[in-house]
């Protein structure tokens, strides 16, 4: 039975999970004890394992706390050996007979050790610390029932994977995937997780303070830089591996099918990644969102420079919103990736991914402006096709330590189109009229980012960094919409036609070009002075017209000025930054400051306008160093914030059938005041994982927006207010996997903000306040089924208005009969407002059973998706001016019969 009822839903998923710890309490003995040297010093981190010598399987394991201190549980009237390792020490094995009482028993480890005779022990450890290298060995957490990497990560403690694929460890998320040390479609993660075969897998490594660049890492602060590395099984290695799946299924007729191809070559000197999947059950192996946020791993090389100037994009809002959870959806994907070693000292590598994906959405809305109250309430049809390219080379260049040369080229080709058919019921001042509105979105904009580094140490005092990085941007949407009535008073306008058929072209073309030089000098082994001289330049050009297509079929040109842009931009950021390093105990201490000159031109309406001045702004890091595992950071930052050319174009441009904008060339910048405190611990011992952070910024003279609303016709300026714009936000994770078998966390994560925009020529101020809580508990045996609980709660405020959605979930899996594995996967979710005049149910449930016989290449699976055959699901958001929540329909139930076979 399926309940609603938030608050026992959690009752039973703890009792649940109380009830199995108290099982495997009961059956089980502690072996505790301290682990020193021959002088009696406490030995951190060191790896101690209990093998059975009955069963000859591992039965315990753990590593050391800062005290030395180990924990066992152990079956009882058991004979064990208990192999102790330290890296640098001798290993020691003893025998012990357990009975049915907790032992205490203290270990002395010798001097001398042969670090190789400590490999063959760390390598059946299930986990093992060095330095700042986690590794896990897979084998120790696979219960059977694994198919992709995603599968075993979510089993290894510390680590999270979320819903889009991103991994995160320690709470950072990790942002480069390596595969025997070799780049992995860098820049995401999602590809590696979803389509790297688990069986594959003999070493996940989590390189913690990870530096691609060897003669930064001790001159840089690398804290939040995580990334991860898989190390292959030997029988995977100078062999051709990976799978081919072929699927056909059923909902009302038999059309769903998926073809899934996937292969994977790795030697000492090359390696090849080829994935295909062709599918119309609504896997995506890459969304419309994580192509327009792929870096291709390029790094964010102005950070320290104090301002911010980002490239704004013109998608038009066209993105596949539900993604798998659209009402129809056909993909066809390839991607490819490689890498080369050319020579010992030069690599090449590079990917090339290609998406083709046809999405049908259908949705229903009911959107309230705030301050007016009045509603629009909608149903609407979208049909989407997108395809998208992605290409990136990598050239890198390392004749020895002293030097290494980058080059890194990403171009992003995209064609997009959306046909829109709504019909929309409007109820302003309590009258209500309905339309049918007809819109047509295409664009297919080009983007190449290239990336030159040179990195050069002359000795041990003196390092300089060279980066440069160059963007070209072309874009062109167009916009049409079709209406009933005529939404805006626009000079030129034909009026009295039985339609109202509005056109928009945009061309927006930017080059942009970000250079820095870095001087590392080393005054002392524990601090450094960082010198930099930058320079961002940017050149853009925006242009658009707006047109009228009569009831006869001709062209109206809406030719003055108000409705037409030809807008020339040009931003000069020139800096010079100083940055001291200094290590002192615990403590890393690195204070900054920038000077900068700022220079901004733009042409338009046949005159130009320009602003420049000076600037210095401060930064500060601050670490403390609390444990090896746990530490406290402290960062500040007062950073400028510049708009691009689309808010300072003054002519009109169309953001939707309803709503209409037009830029201000006379803004300015804005200046954001950052803090955030962040605290972590990392303890072995417990396998117990905290983490949180809070973070508060202040923006003064923000651009907003002065609204002006005509019904529900939304007319909107930007300017700078004189108001400061404020964000608190905080977040805490408590992770901690025990007795072998389990993994429990909570997450909770907390947003309030405030904005102030300008409404009818009256000042408003909103806010708004969203919390998230997160309970999940599992287990993870080898031989008995594996269960997943838990418990979610999402409540978004706005300006006193309240949605929440509660979802509690649960995840059985089971490999048995040594041939069979069964997931099944269930998520409840009740959505409503404060008010209780919206309120929906709705679950998914999906369950696959797949038989391979050991060692048989062939595996045979059916699997079911939306079981209950959910028809819709609901969400909400929020836009500073009105509240809109939506009821999107998602794809029925079907059934799935698929044949893989393994190379």
């Amino acid at each position: 039975m399926f309940i609603s009822n938030s608050i026992y839903m959690k009752k039973i998923v703890l009792a649940a999970f109380l009830l199995i710890c108290s099982l495997s309490y009961s059956q089980s003995i502690k072996l505790e004890g301290v682990i020193t040297d021959s002088k009696s010093t406490v030995l951190e981190m060191a790896n101690v394992m209990a093998v059975n010598v009955d069963t000859k399987a591992m039965d315990s394991y753990a590593i050391t706390n800062d005290k030395g201190k180990f924990v066992l549980n152990l079956k009882a009237n058991t004979p064990y050996s208990i192999k102790v390792s330290y890296l640098g020490m001798q290993n020691k094995e003893l025998e012990i007979i357990t009975n049915s009482e907790n032992i205490i028993k203290s270990i002395v480890l010798q001097e001398g050790g042969i670090e190789l005779n400590g490999v063959e022990i760390v390598r059946e450890m299930p986990v093992s610390i060095k330095g700042d290298t986690i590794v896990y060995n897979a084998d120790s957490f696979k219960s059977g029932t694994e198919r992709k990497l995603e599968d075993i990560l979510k089993k290894l403690p510390g680590v999270e994977v979320n819903a889009d694929g991103e991994v995160e460890v320690e709470g950072k998320k990790v942002t480069k995937l390596m595969v025997d040390g070799k780049d992995f479609f860098d820049g995401d993660t999602k590809l590696g997780v979803k389509n790297i075969p688990a069986d594959a897998i003999d070493k996940v490594q989590v390189l913690r303070n990870y530096s691609e660049i060897g003669a930064l890492k001790g001159v840089e602060n690398n804290q939040d830089n995580v990334a991860m590395n898989i190390k292959l099984k030997s029988g995977k290695k100078n062999f051709w591996f990976g799978d081919i799946t072929a699927g056909i299924g059923v909902d009302k007729d038999w059309d769903r099918y998926i073809v899934n191809p996937k292969l994977f070559y790795y030697s000492p000197k090359y390696s090849v990644n080829l994935i295909t999947n062709f599918n119309n059950i609504g896997e995506l192996p890459l969304t419309a969102q994580d192509y327009f946020k792929f870096t291709g791993g390029f790094r964010s090389m102005m950070k320290k420079g104090g301002s911010n100037f980002n490239v704004s994009s013109n998608d038009l809002g066209i993105s596949v919103l539900r993604n798998n959870r659209a009402k129809d959806i056909e993909t066809k994907f390839g991607a490819g990736n490689f890498s080369y070693n050319v020579t010992k000292d030069w690599t090449l590598s590079g990917f090339a991914i290609l998406s083709t994906s046809d999405t049908e959405l259908e949705t229903k809305s009911q959107s309230t402006i705030l301050e007016s109250g009045d509603q629009q309430k909608s149903e609407e049809v979208t049909r989407q096709k997108n395809n998208l390219g992605l290409f990136k080379l990598s050239s890198s260049y390392k004749p020895n330590s002293k030097l290494q040369v980058d080059y890194d080229v990403l171009a992003k080709l995209t064609k997009q189109d959306e046909i829109s058919n709504l019909f929309r019921e409007s109820i302003v001042n309590s009258t209500s009229t309905s339309e049918s509105i007809f819109t047509d979105k295409n664009q297919d904009p080009t983007s190449v980012n290239q990336n030159l580094s040179l990195y050069y140490t002359k000795n041990d005092k003196n390092i300089f960094a060279f980066e440069m990085q160059h963007l070209y941007q072309d874009e062109n949407p167009f916009y049409n919409a079709n209406l009933q009535t005529q939404p805006f008073n626009l000079t030129d306008y034909v009026s009295g036609q039985d339609r109202n058929d509005l056109n928009q072209n945009r061309f927006v073309k930017t080059n942009k070009l970000d250079a820095k030089l870095d001087y590392y000098y080393m005054l002392t082994p524990k601090s450094n002075i960082n010198v930099t001289l930058g320079n961002t330049y940017s050149h853009q050009n925006f242009n658009s017209n707006i047109f009228q297509i009569l009831d006869n079929g001709t062209t109206n040109d809406l030719n003055s000025a108000q409705n037409n842009n030809q807008v020339t931009y040009d931003f000069n950021d020139v800096f010079l930054g100083l940055h001291y390093k200094m290590l002192s105990g615990k403590f890393t201490f690195t204070p900054g400051v920038s000077l900068h000159y700022y220079d901004m031109n733009n042409g338009q309406l046949g005159t130009g306008s320009n602003q420049s001045f000076y600037r210095v702004l401060p930064d500060v890091f601050a670490l403390y160093q609390i444990k090896k595992a746990e530490s406290l950071t402290y960062n500040f930052s007062l950073s400028n914030d510049f708009t691009d050319i689309n808010k300072l174009a003054e002519g009109y441009v169309f953001s939707n059938y309803n709503s209409l904008f037009r830029g201000n060339r006379d803004l300015e910048n804005s200046t954001s005041q950052v803090h955030s405190l962040r605290y972590f611990k990392y303890n072995m011992f417990h396998f117990e994982n905290i983490f949180a952070n809070a973070t508060y910024t202040k923006k003064l003279d923000a651009v907003k927006s002065r609204a002006n609303f005509i019904g529900i016709n939304q007319s909107t300026t930007p300017y700078n207010s004189n108001l400061a714009d404020e964000t608190l936000s905080g977040m805490g994770t408590y992770g901690r996997s025990f007795l072998k078998n389990y993994k429990a966390s909570a997450n909770v994560s907390l947003n309030w903000s405030k904005f102030n925009n300008i409404q009818n020529n009256l000042q408003a101020t909103t806010d708004s306040y969203t919390q998230s809580y997160t309970l999940k508990a599992s287990t993870n045996y080898k031989n008995m089924p594996n269960i997943e609980l838990g418990y979610n709660m999402v409540a978004n405020k706005y300006n006193g208005t309240t949605f929440t959605t509660e979802k509690p979930f649960a995840k059985l899996d089971y490999y048995f009969l040594k041939s069979f594995s069964f997931v099944t996967e269930y998520e409840f979710y009740h959505y409503y407002n404060k008010a209780k005049t919206v309120e929906n149910e709705y679950d998914f449930l999906s369950s696959s059973l797949i038989y391979q016989k050991k060692d048989s290449k062939w595996e045979y699976k059916i699997a079911a998706t939306n079981i209950l055959n959910t028809q819709t699901l609901n969400d909400d958001n929020f836009s500073q001016f009105s509240t809109r929540t939506s009821q999107y329909t998602v794809q029925p139930r079907y059934v799935i019969f698929s044949l893989k076979y393994n190379l």
